[in-house]
């Protein structure tokens, strides 16, 4: 004999729906989580101030005058173009680490919001980058001026020219983390991804010159270019001529990459499959 049993109809259970703080907590412990991430940083902000320090000292150039602002020494290009590469090739990890896990397939399973964990991911890598990036800009500016002080050359923060050169300096940090970031996104492979964030940050560049107007427009359009330019203290010299850069279009080479390049990640996340 048979008895049939009646199943009542089961309701799913259906959490609360995900914050998006709770996502930038999420990335966060993925972030600090990883034993690379301290030591990475800690050594990176060590060569940055440890490479003003070594300019500085290795300026014997005779001066005469009134001290002024000498801002390779302060930000020497070989500490900058490191952090540069660290924290574009960092915030390429933040993203393709989980590709190549294949982690990302569990993230977008509680959370389908793709868009959101994106723009987690880059608040989280912008903020630490930023702290990361006034840590080292502030320390290659103390110790450049500390040893400058010794030959009566040191100047102020509020000399022209010292506080705009402070900030982007900062600034360079989160905004090539965010880069690369979005190029992460994009091509989702580490080694396509890091060779990407080397060219576009660092090589391409290199590629243009000033001396032609569409040559300079593009050289003008990257953001090592625009660095070079905010951090730079004097004016383009009226006869030369190259054509220069000027400040208000630097600040918005900074602005728009990240903008840009994170925008495209979102975009194309909630487009493309996992």
């Amino acid at each position: 004999m048979t008895t049939l049993a009646s199943v009542a109809p089961t309701t799913p259970v259906v959490g609360p729906p995900v914050r998006f703080r709770d996502l930038i907590a999420s990335e966060w412990i993925k972030m600090r989580s990883l034993r690379s991430t301290p030591w990475t940083i800690a050594f990176t902000v060590l060569f940055v101030i440890g490479s003003a320090a070594v300019a500085t000292l290795a300026d014997k150039a005779a001066r005469s005058g009134p001290a002024d602002f000498l801002p390779f020494d302060a930000y020497p290009a070989a500490g900058y173009w490191t952090l540069v590469l660290v924290a574009g090739s960092m915030g390429a990890l933040t993203i393709v680490s989980e590709y190549g896990s294949g982690l990302i397939r569990t993230t977008t399973v509680a959370v389908p919001a793709r868009g959101s964990v994106v723009l987690a991911k880059a608040a989280v890598t912008a903020a630490l980058w930023t702290v990361v990036g006034t840590a080292a800009s502030t320390g290659s500016l103390l110790v450049s001026q500390a040893i400058l002080d010794g030959r009566h050359a040191g100047v102020p923060i509020n000399h022209p020219g010292v506080f705009r050169a402070l900030v982007a300096s900062a600034l360079l940090a989160p905004v090539c983390a965010l880069v690369g970031l979005g190029l992460g996104v994009l091509l989702r492979h580490a080694a396509g991804t890091m060779v990407a964030s080397v060219f576009t940050l660092l090589m391409l560049p290199t590629m243009f010159s000033e001396s032609n107007r569409w040559s300079a427009d593009v050289k003008h359009a990257l953001v090592s270019a625009a660095w070079h330019r905010l951090v730079q203290t004097w004016e383009p010299d009226p006869g030369s001529l190259g054509y220069s850069a000027t400040i208000p279009g630097s600040w918005i080479v900074y602005a728009l990459w990240p903008l840009i390049t994170v925008a495209l990640a979102v975009l194309v996340v909630r487009r493309r499959d996992v």
